[in-house]
């Protein structure tokens, strides 16, 4: 398939509506961010329009780099800026608010290098697996994350923090229609290898040469009927038969670390 006939089958089948819920933003409003990996992180994105940073002076003194002379800053001691975040949140004196990331569409991150693996989350709906999910896409070089927007948490300071920088690099695909993107995904050229600990198979077993997505599910419930229909395989991950399962994103790292290093 050429090019371009491979981006006019992957444009917008999967349901993104301009400004609405199928735009890729989980959020019309502000985004707030604390702790010095995720503000950092998002300082130094230039994909980023920053709002507000309220910080203690220990805080910025703890930023790689300086800010702009003209950057809106408010200095705070410690306990206001806890009434700033969610509760017990480890702020480490800096809280940024910002504007939402723009979209990404899925033909923008389906078109690159085949070595590089895309994760589809399936009602993974904890911002805290979500973020380390991020986290092991950015250390094994993964080309995107995509999530479907109904079924996925916004885009926020315990994703931010869990994620420790990498939502700032690592594109997150919001769509309305998840089996329709692994369509899309399959007219690509990408193998979609779902999950599931009920497999006969293992990932080692099922994984090709050439461009792969890793299918995951929420857990407990696994991979939905309909989306693990819409995989070319399922695989297990061969787990010691003392533990029932693995947390998402612990088995989301070890199926990266498995495409990175495949022979």
């Amino acid at each position: 398939m050429t090019e371009g006939k491979r981006k006019r089958a992957l444009r917008g089948r999967a349901g993104r509506m301009k400004g609405g819920r199928g735009s890729g933003k989980a959020s019309t409003g502000q985004v707030r961010l604390w702790g010095r990996h995720p503000v950092e992180a998002a300082l130094k994105n230039p994909e980023r329009q920053h709002r507000k940073l309220w910080a203690t002076r220990e805080g910025v003194a703890s930023l790689d780099g300086e800010l702009p002379a003209d950057f809106p800053i408010e200095y705070a001691d410690v306990a206001d800026l806890a009434r700033l975040v969610a509760k017990d949140a480890p702020h480490q004196g800096l809280v940024l608010e910002c504007a939402p990331l723009e979209d990404v569409f899925l033909d923008e991150v389906a078109l690159g290098e085949a070595e590089r693996p895309i994760v589809v989350l399936d009602s993974v709906t904890d911002p805290h697996n979500v973020g380390a999910i991020l986290r092991s896409a950015a250390a094994f070089n993964a080309a995107a994350i995509v999530t479907q927007d109904r079924h996925a948490p916004p885009e926020g300071g315990v994703l931010a923090k869990a994620a420790s920088g990498a939502l700032e690099t690592v594109p997150w695909v919001r769509v309305v229609n998840l089996a329709r993107a692994l369509e899309e995904l399959a007219e690509a050229g990408y193998w979609r290898i779902g999950l599931a600990g009920e497999a006969e198979a293992t990932f080692a077993e099922t994984m090709p040469t050439g461009p792969v997505v890793i299918v995951l599910g929420a857990e407990g419930e696994g991979l939905r009927h309909n989306i693990a229909a819409h995989c070319d395989a399922l695989a297990k991950l061969p787990i010691s038969s003392s533990i029932e399962s693995l947390n998402v994103s612990n088995a989301a790292a070890i199926a990266l670390y498995a495409v990175a290093t495949r022979g």
